[in-house]
């Protein structure tokens, strides 16, 4: 009788990502050309046009990154820690210490506008949506280094505040975002940009709307 016992065959191993000043050159180089690339032709661009624009070879590509998508990944966390990363950080500083909500809300808002209403940080948040339906990684990576990474902040200053009542967080939060961020977003799909001044009246107004609503009775 003939052995019917299916042998699993030999996962292989992870090569491990280049590491050294010189590949560090190298990531960053990618990463440029790749963002560059990215917004310029759209996610269908070839692995080997990056590679030339970057200085590199296609299989230099692979060995930092490990595919297009997982490339296309790491541009956004870039992007986005460019835009945010300064105020992530100086919000969390501010939360610790202000007891002025309105000004924290304010200032907060201000910086999410400042970082994430740029041309090309729009620019790849409308590739995302374009593409996914296909790669949901591109989803949720621009939520992890964008909303996701104010949304502990944001519920700490909330929950601090005495003179807010707040029931549902995870909601609040999300009314915040409408308020003050997301006509940006939803205008950018229109190929339409909020003048400077209508963004700081969506704060000034969000934010008295948001504490007006929460605000204890």
């Amino acid at each position: 009788m003939k052995d019917s016992t299916i042998k699993q065959q030999p996962q292989p191993t992870p090569r491990a990502k280049p590491t050294g000043e010189r590949a560090a050159r190298k990531h960053a180089a990618i990463i440029t050309a790749a963002r560059e690339q990215f917004l310029r032709h759209g996610f269908g661009v070839g692995v080997d046009q990056i590679a030339t624009e970057a200085g590199v070879s296609k299989v230099t590509i692979y060995n930092h990154f490990g595919s297009k998508e997982d490339l296309f990944t790491e541009v956004v966390g870039d992007a986005l820690e460019q835009a945010l990363g300064d105020s992530a950080r100086l919000m969390g500083h501010q939360l610790a210490a202000d007891d002025d909500i309105r000004e924290v809300l304010a200032a907060a808002a201000r910086g999410w506008v400042q970082g994430i209403a740029q041309d090309e940080v729009l620019a790849l948040r409308a590739l995302i949506a374009a593409e996914s339906g296909r790669f949901p990684q591109l989803g949720r990576a621009w939520r992890t280094q964008g909303p996701d990474r104010f949304a502990g902040p944001l519920a700490a200053a909330l929950e601090s505040s005495a003179e807010l009542d707040i029931s549902d967080m995870e909601v609040a939060i999300l009314q915040f975002y409408a308020l003050v961020l997301y006509p940006h977003v939803v205008h950018s799909a229109y190929g339409e940009r909020l003048t400077s001044e209508l963004a700081e009246r969506l704060v000034e107004r969000g934010v008295d709307m948001f504490l007006a609503y929460y605000r204890r009775a």
